[in-house]
């Protein structure tokens, strides 16, 4: 059973699960699918072709699915495809996807997602991200697991993150952010490893050495980007979560974007 406030707009194909609360005056379009035991505030604007999976939360005035902020965008019904357990605070802004691209924005599973952010158009973000107020993604960006954005972080086009890299406030981001690091400034420089963070997530001390070890490398040995790498290949044979730096810098190689350096 579901609670549905008199006054919400429900399209018929719209699919609303079990145990589905709509707050007042939120409007479900045609093609939109809602998991079991989400629920939606007041106010909220959802648009298909969108999935929303289980247990999400998404608060009023948020606008979820709507047409890609593109000028190639020519009314291709691309999508938008949400996880589970997500928290979406008020006046978020999610588009779906473009066919220059992978078609789909993607949001996983158990992300804190605060006020006022928007993920634009074939954004992909993955598990247990926090991105925090007014955080904002142009398109194509790529957040991977336990990534954090400070509040007013903006992210350029294309750009992606490493798992557990962290940004601060205001930070401005133009080129690829690898993992376990910190960033700042505008454009974002690097400002050491996430080390907090790491240590939440119950890496062990061993791996917390052959990360800062890693980093160090990367960032301060003034070795020429080609052989910084070769030496963190060398490193990942003994740390097996320095691996995860070496498979970010191969992918970003072959993206030709650059990284924060």
């Amino acid at each position: 059973m579901s609670l549905i406030h008199p006054t919400a707009i429900i399209d018929p194909t719209a699919k609303i699960g079990n145990d589905v609360e709509i707050g007042a005056y939120s409007i479900i379009g045609a093609d939109v699918e809602i998991g079991d035991e989400t629920w939606i505030g007041p106010h909220v604007v959802i648009k298909g072709p969108t999935t929303i999976g289980k247990q999400n939360k998404i608060y009023q005035f948020s606008s979820i699915g709507e047409d890609p902020q593109d000028k190639k965008y020519a009314g291709e019904p691309t999508r938008l495809e949400i996880g589970d357990r997500n928290l979406i605070r008020e006046f978020c802004t999610f588009n779906r996807g473009t066919v220059q691209d992978r078609g789909t924005t993607t949001v996983g599973n158990d992300n804190w997602i605060m006020a006022y952010v928007h993920l634009a158009h074939d954004c992909v973000v993955g598990n247990n991200v926090i991105l925090a107020n007014n955080s904002g993604l142009a398109g194509h960006v790529h957040i991977d697991d336990y990534t954090i954005l400070g509040g007013y972080t903006v992210v350029h086009q294309f750009c992606s993150f490493g798992k557990h890299s962290i940004t601060a406030m205001g930070s401005i981001i133009f080129k690829d952010v690898p993992p376990y690091i910190t960033v700042s400034g505008y454009p974002a420089k690097p400002y050491g490893l996430n080390s907090e963070g790491l240590k939440r997530q119950g890496f062990s001390a061993d791996a917390m050495k052959g990360i800062k070890k890693a980093y160090k490398i990367l960032y301060r040995s003034g070795l020429p980007l080609k052989d910084a790498k070769s030496q963190l290949e060398e490193l990942s044979n003994e740390i097996p979560e320095v691996a995860e730096f070496c498979e970010f810098l191969k992918q970003n190689e072959a993206q030709g974007r650059g990284i924060v350096r």
